[in-house]
């Protein structure tokens, strides 16, 4: 089956930091693990108009496509040191499908009566983007930015998100739009349940500082970030002008699922939705959260000076260990607390000791007692961790458990290792027991199912797995992990 599979395009008032890494290695993995049964268009991009940008150019001096265009080429930039798989990365200030496709989501929803202006006061908060009541601040602060919001006060267009309260409530509910884990569905339906109020969709021009896509017919105005953002999702497919893409990976049967953090969930799973019933448009059909990674307890944020480079720690500890750290620590639900400590233990412990040893072990014994040729023969000790692993797989991605899904394919390596420990080739080897090409045999199938099983979590280590393991004679043994401390 086709999946069409989307992160959130994050603001560029900064450079990219690890949390935003961690979306982009779990999208990598499940678009590598879909690939295996059909087509897969994987998307990502940059959400270029926002006041962050403005104001982050104004203090730097310059002009905020100038500085968004700087900026965003280093999130496009991830790709080659995460080494990630992406099809399509969109520009919202930059890509000429984006701003025919907002305009005509706009007039969509217009058409259904859903748009009108009227005057709001709120509480605004600039790191958001975001207008919050009363009673969701802490202490009259911003819960994430800790920031005192604004008081805002202007006329502006609005949508009628109250319209959609129960057809969103019954969506959710039954599973047609799926949202993972369940906490993040019940806390979805639990604000839809508290009452769904109109929210504003447009700034004045005054307030936005001249900086994004004119509300169509009425120039004063310029379209709210969100809604412009939310948007790159069909206008990267060409639905501004009805496009093929559009037409395959929106309009048809392709499955269609966003990966976001859990600060966006209310946009992603309230709001967007109620923006696609309104323009008649199909819905997403999985919305998969994930949480925050902090540094001390305070989340990875740009604006909250916990911000860890990730290409830093590829250059420094390199592309291996920082996804298996991402994979392997991060839980399904709650967050995570990165330390380079924990990511260099993780990676010696599992990808040095356990998968690079059990590998070159596996092949110099091939070498020394069978002159590099893999005997035929099986060990049925490992047959069974080997077959089960792939559905194991399958299942906690479907899931979408990472750390569950690593795990199965931990099995194996450890299962492979302890055999080892267990049968002693080398004192097999000694007393020229026949047993001996049946264990080598067996190893090396354990550690090519390893292989192909990691390809969508380490998919460059899988390939230095897959080679070490092939052919007939094997290529002479080599370290697969460097030891990093």
């Amino acid at each position: 089956m086709d999946v069409y599979l989307t992160t959130t395009i994050p603001y560029v008032n900064a450079r990219p930091h690890l949390g935003f890494a961690l979306e982009l290695v779990q999208a990598d993995v499940l678009a590598r693990h879909f690939r295996r049964s059909g087509d897969v268009r994987f998307q990502a991009g940059t959400d270029d108009n926002s006041l962050n940008s403005v104001l982050a150019a104004e203090a730097a001096g310059v002009g905020p496509q100038e500085f968004v265009d700087g900026l965003a080429e280093e999130f496009a930039g991830l790709s080659g040191p995460l080494s990630l798989s992406i099809d399509d990365f969109i520009r919202t200030s930059r890509d000429p499908r984006h701003r025919a496709g907002v305009e005509r989501l706009w007039r969509a929803c217009a058409e259904s009566g859903d748009l009108y202006r009227r005057h709001y006061e709120g509480l605004y908060c600039v790191g958001c983007e975001q207008f919050y009541g009363e009673a969701e601040l802490v202490d009259g602060r911003c819960p994430d930015h800790r920031t005192v919001p604004q008081r805002v006060s202007e006329e502006n267009w609005f949508f009628r998100l109250s319209r959609y309260a129960d057809r969103l409530h019954d969506l959710i509910s039954s599973g047609e739009l799926r949202i993972e884990p369940t906490e993040r569905r019940n806390e979805v339906l639990s604000f839809i349940a508290g009452g769904l109020e109109d929210f504003s969709v447009s700034r004045s021009v005054e307030r936005a500082r001249g900086w994004g896509i004119p509300v169509p017919g009425d120039p004063g105005q310029v379209v709210y970030v969100w809604w412009d953002a939310l948007g790159n999702y069909v206008t990267a497919l060409g639905y501004g002008h009805d496009g093929e893409d559009y037409r395959r990976w929106w309009g048809g049967d392709a499955r269609r699922v966003h990966l976001v953090g859990k600060g966006v969930v209310r946009f992603h799973a309230v709001y967007w939705p109620a923006m696609l019933l309104s323009a008649g448009l199909p819905l997403p059909d999985e919305v998969l959260v994930h949480g925050y990674l902090t540094v001390g307890g305070r989340k990875i944020s740009k604006s909250g000076g916990t911000v860890v480079d990730p290409v830093d720690l590829v250059r420094e500890f390199g592309v291996d260990a920082v996804r298996w750290w991402l994979l392997r620590e991060v839980p399904r639900s709650g967050d995570a607390d990165f330390t380079a400590d924990r990511l260099v233990a993780r990676a010696d412990d599992e990808l040095a000791n356990g998968l690079g040893n059990l590998v070159q072990r596996v092949v110099s014994m091939v070498h020394r007692y069978r002159g590099g040729v893999v005997p035929d023969g099986g060990a049925r000790e490992l047959d069974a961790v080997c077959r089960e692993a792939p559905a194991a797989v399958d299942a906690a991605l479907a899931g979408f458990d990472f750390r569950r899904a690593t795990g199965a394919v931990w099995r194996v390596v450890d299962e492979a290792n302890r055999y080892v420990n267990r049968v002693r080739p080398w004192d097999l080897a000694k007393e020229g027991d026949p047993r001996l090409d049946a264990v080598l045999a067996g190893l090396v199938a354990a550690c090519r199912t390893a292989g192909e099983l990691l390809e969508p979590f380490l998919p460059d280590a899988a390939a230095r797995v897959r080679r070490q393991c092939a052919g007939q004679p094997l290529p002479p043994p080599e370290p697969l992990f460097p030891r990093l401390r």
